[in-house]
């Protein structure tokens, strides 16, 4: 399976409300999208702090990009990973 198919999985995990597998799988990873991931996790939790903290390793996205929706930043991070396998 490759890096973009676990991420994947990921967000299937974060949008089906499973945080702490979907967090398993982003801290094993260092790019920038696992990072994205592992940001909105900490969002849904509630760690703005630690989530900054991740946001800031992104590579450009920011903690306020889409305010309080996560389902809607987690969408656009299944869009990213699935264009990017389609390449």
């Amino acid at each position: 399976m490759s890096n973009a198919s676990h991420l994947l999985q990921a967000v299937t995990l974060a949008q089906a409300g499973d945080w702490d597998a979907a967090h398993n799988i982003a801290q094993d990873y260092s790019d920038t999208t696992a990072n994205w991931i592992h940001a909105v996790l900490h969002k849904i939790e509630g760690d703005a702090w630690n989530s900054h903290y991740w946001y800031a390793r992104t590579g450009g996205h920011q903690y306020d990009d889409y305010g309080a929706d996560v389902a809607g930043e987690l969408a656009a991070i299944q869009q990213q990973l699935i264009a990017a396998g389609s390449k």
